[in-house]
């Protein structure tokens, strides 16, 4: 057994330069914490195993085929097999409802069990597409895959083929690089179409390290190379890569690799239920609309990590991707809004609409009475013009209402007796904590989950810089819950 906390946080830090009517809010935020804090008291737990790495991409760099594609929002495949095997989860089917670049279905499939994913972004269907189409590649295959390796026929070809271009990406790669990407994309379509999967997944991979971009969690960082304006200082992000050396890197770890992929799966993009045993599957779209259509009481386990409530908005860091993809403008801003609600610009989702019989996980959060005391303030902050995005309060009620769906078809899908695991972080708005670990906790028990452990990392992550200058440094709790279907 995982060794008890007993004081699983720490006091929230003082608060500075507040005018009275805020930090009334924040007392009441703070007192509604404290009282869910002593309920789940017992149910905190700090197992030595669990570590910042563990529970993010880092441990994935070194992993073959896991370290192909740099997903940062990732956990790690090490992570996954810990967690089976501490909660004894052996055989059966695993659902992730947000399968990312495909972790934990192929980490689960691995050990010989069933997997299902729901997954939204055309990027982390390509990821896993091409993952599984190696898995199942020839000798002859990989003859393929060393040829352009070795020989680079995009350097001699004269054809081109447009790259998709969107409003955020305008201007992403030296002139010579873009141009570089073009013939690539033609030369690969002379290849028999299993290959063009694997050569264009190459590409994927390497197209933030030879652009003038850094990924940084709510938008696309531009160097200041790249002539555009960003920020009051200039950024470098270091070496950009040339493109032919960046690429023939990436196919030569891919070959390097191939062997290790498991070539016992099938990638599925048609909407089927669950799968056949050992088998992977993969559902395109949002997790709202596809876990309704799920069958009762058919998983074994889930194991995911939904987006946080931190404003990190996909369909921006993964712009380079999806403009390859073909993803359009409009497409992109449709895709933004099906999301989760996790970033400012999502507008509410008509929730009783998607799926009439959730009246009880809607009622569920609008009783939670730390979530209530939350949105009150933040609503009172906005009222006053005193909080930095006025979108914010509309994403974390909506973050909230739909992850309370979302668990409330989880707990159907489930077996009795079967685990959920959720890697989460809490976060902080204009000096409000939000303990998404206790809210989402309550919520899961008021659903009908028991909830015998909530992990914490024994090191929590920092709140942002514009937070700690106004209200002070403050650790926030990064966890794991585990939640389990009664029998």
């Amino acid at each position: 057994m995982l060794e008890l906390l007993t004081s699983p946080t720490p006091e929230l830090a003082p608060i500075n330069e507040l005018d009275e009517v805020s930090r009334s809010f924040l007392d009441e935020i703070e007192t509604r914490d404290e009282e869910l804090k002593r309920r789940f008291e017992t149910r905190f737990t700090s197992p030595p195993f669990l570590t910042r790495q563990l529970v993010s991409f880092q441990a994935n760099k070194t992993r073959s085929s896991y370290r192909w594609f740099k997903y940062k929002e990732a956990f790690s495949a090490a992570l996954i097999e810990e967690l089976l095997s501490e909660k004894g989860v052996q055989s059966g089917h695993i659902l992730d409802p947000f399968a990312g670049s495909g972790t934990a279905l192929f980490a689960a499939n691995a050990r010989g069990l069933g997997a299902t994913g729901i997954e939204l972004l055309p990027i982390g269907m390509e990821i896993m597409r091409a993952r599984q189409m190696l898995g199942n590649f020839t000798l002859a295959d990989l003859t393929v895959i060393e040829r352009w390796r070795k020989e680079q026929p995009w350097r001699t070809s004269t054809a081109r083929c447009t790259l998709g271009v969107l409003r955020i990406t305008d201007g992403a790669y030296p002139p010579d690089t873009f141009e570089a990407i073009e013939h690539y994309l033609a030369a690969l379509t002379s290849e028999i179409p299993r290959a063009q999967v694997v050569l264009r997944f190459a590409l994927l991979c390497i197209l933030e390290e030879i652009s003038y971009t850094r990924k940084d969690g709510q938008y696309l960082r531009w160097d200041a190379r790249s002539g555009r304006r960003q920020g009051a200082r200039p950024f470098n992000k270091g070496a950009i890569l040339d493109f032919d050396q960046a690429i023939a890197a990436k196919l030569g770890d891919i070959l390097c690799d191939a062997s290790s992929v498991n070539g016992q799966t099938e990638l599925f993009e048609v909407k089927t239920p669950v799968a056949k045993s050992g088998k992977l599957n993969v559902l395109q779209g949002s997790c709202l609309q596809e876990l309704q259509h799920l069958p009762d009481n058919s998983f074994d386990a889930v194991l995911t990590s939904p987006p946080y409530c931190n404003r990190y908005d996909y369909t921006r860091t993964y712009a380079l991707e999806l403009a390859l993809l073909g993803v359009d403008g409009d497409e992109l801003i449709a895709l933004r809004q099906e999301m989760l609600s996790c970033t400012v610009e999502n507008r509410s989702k008509s929730l009783l609409e998607i799926n009439p019989a959730w009246n009880a996980p809607i009622e569920a959060a609008q009783k939670q009475e730390l979530l209530r005391a939350i949105l009150e303030h933040l609503d009172n902050q906005k009222e006053r013009k005193l909080i930095n995005n006025t979108g914010i309060p509309r994403m974390v009620k909506g973050y909230f209402y739909e992850m309370s769906c979302v668990i409330f078809e989880c707990l159907r899908v489930l077996k009795p007796g079967a685990p959920l695991f959720m890697v989460n972080d809490n976060v902080r708005y204009a000096g409000a904590s939000v303990s998404v670990d206790l809210i989402l906790s309550d919520i899961a028990e008021t659903l009908g989950f028991r909830v015998p452990q909530i992990a914490v990392l024994q090191q929590g992550k920092g709140n942002s810089s514009q937070q700690m200058g106004k209200h002070g440094r403050e650790a926030l709790r990064k966890c794991i819950y585990f939640w389990e279907k009664p029998r």
